[in-house]
């Protein structure tokens, strides 16, 4: 694996996205804003695939349930699963892997009727204006010894690394690929990767490269579903939650039929589709 180099003026470019993704990296993510005061605050552990759809879901909880205050901190699904096992104290977990809350319920961590699916999320081949490849022609451009990083989640604890890994073994391009890539401690940092000219290409979340800090920047193609494990989507209201019905709100709204627009906006299908 390469480790990343920053680029000068480069760097200042990734802000954009930087900026808004937070700094998704070792300690598990980035805290949201403060509680506002007389609210009920509900810390929410969610994949970073989620930053934008997620904060617009708060949005709508700030409009239906003034009360309530959603804290997100985004990071890898992985690494909040260690988290949440050792006692860290959020009240709502958003995994990019149904599996990981599913583990949550069965070690005693919370209830199998607070465990529920909101999304299947899809991967992208992103890569930034200028690049001499085309990603339309799908994996095996990476290949292509013109690109030298290729930015992925690490596959270890993400599971749209996990899932990265599996598309590239199914077009039977890891092993040439593996030398080249970059990893992210979640997608969001794989993305910002690419954003900043770390990595020359990416493989990350589809709901990233359609927001708006970056949409309309570089040229993407959304991988064949069939090459890599679905992507599940699901969450769980955790038992140690300090408002559990406050928690439970939130998730409703995620689940409405305004919150599935919003994440149809981003790219995800529903669980039923």
């Amino acid at each position: 694996m390469i480790a990343p180099r920053p680029r000068g003026a480069a760097v200042a470019v990734a802000v954009m996205l930087l900026g808004v993704l937070g700094a998704c990296a070792a300690d598990g993510g980035m805290s949201g804003e403060g509680e506002a005061a007389g609210s009920v605050t509900v810390r929410v552990a969610a994949a970073a695939d989620l930053k934008f759809a997620l904060d617009e879901v708060a949005d709508l909880v700030a409009a239906e349930h003034p009360e309530i205050e959603v804290n997100p901190v985004y990071g890898s699904s992985g690494t909040f699963l260690q988290q949440i096992e050792n006692g860290a104290p959020f009240d709502l977990y958003l995994s990019a892997d149904l599996s990981y809350p599913r583990a949550l319920v069965d070690n005693g961590k919370a209830a199998e009727e607070d465990l529920f699916s909101y999304a299947v999320g899809r991967l992208v081949l992103w890569v930034p204006d200028g690049s001499p490849v085309d990603p339309e022609g799908g994996l095996e451009v990476l290949t292509d010894p013109a690109l030298r990083r290729v930015s992925i989640a690490n596959p270890e604890h993400a599971p749209y690394g996990e899932a990265a890994v599996a598309a590239m073994k199914a077009e039977d391009v890891y092993d040439v690929v593996r030398p080249k890539l970059v990893l992210g401690e979640n997608v969001a940092q794989a993305a910002e990767f690419v954003q900043s000219g770390n990595a020359d290409a990416g493989i990350v979340a589809k709901s990233l490269v359609l927001a708006d800090p970056v949409r309309g920047v570089g040229r993407w193609y959304e991988l064949p579903l069939g090459l890599y494990p679905r992507l599940d989507q699901g969450g769980v209201v955790l038992s140690g939650a300090d408002d559990a019905e406050a928690a439970r709100t939130v998730r409703d709204v995620l689940l409405s039929e305004p919150g599935a627009e919003i994440l149809a906006r981003y790219g995800f299908s529903l669980p039923g589709e």
